[in-house]
């Protein structure tokens, strides 16, 4: 519930902001920073640097295809081969980098996919995304601090 408070609050924000904030990479980040924050993955070092290697891999990746300026794939109905290409080094770069830097947070590989197909391009919708994930990443730490919400959480999940 509390997750999907969190979720509804964001989109909220977006709404009223102008920007499409709820993407497939904040539910899943949500999940882990109220669900298990005391997991590796849940740490808000992991989260921000796993979403910022999946952000530059992506970016890079979508520069190396060329494909910029492609629309998206929902907007194509397909994947290119250069698209495939770009999603799948997106992704294994970001793995890459959680690892390199012991900062794993699975749900950055959406983060990577997001950009790499194009639904989370450069411009106002990549800003969205971002902009989703740092208002859950900052609310959830928020949340974890108050002591009875924490310890009904940790309850819920875990009994």
């Amino acid at each position: 519930m509390l997750a999907a408070a969190l979720l509804t609050a964001t989109g909220v924000i977006g709404h009223l902001i102008g920007l499409m904030v709820l993407t497939t990479t904040v539910g899943p980040t949500a999940y882990l920073l109220l669900a298990h924050p005391d997991t590796e993955a849940a740490q808000v070092r992991s989260a921000l640097l796993g979403h910022a290697a999946a952000t530059v891999s992506g970016l890079a990746c979508l520069a190396a295809f060329g494909l910029w300026r492609r629309p998206p794939i929902v907007e194509q109905h397909a994947d290119t081969l250069p698209q495939i290409g770009a999603q799948a080094l997106g992704v294994g770069l970001t793995l890459l980098a959680l690892v390199v830097l012991d900062a794993h947070h699975p749900p950055a590989a959406a983060t990577a996919l997001m950009i790499t197909s194009g639904i989370a391009r450069p411009g106002l919708p990549l800003f969205g995304m971002l902009t989703g994930l740092a208002i859950v990443i900052t609310s959830a730490v928020a949340l974890a601090k108050i002591p009875w919400l924490r310890e009904r959480t940790r309850r819920a999940f875990h009994d």
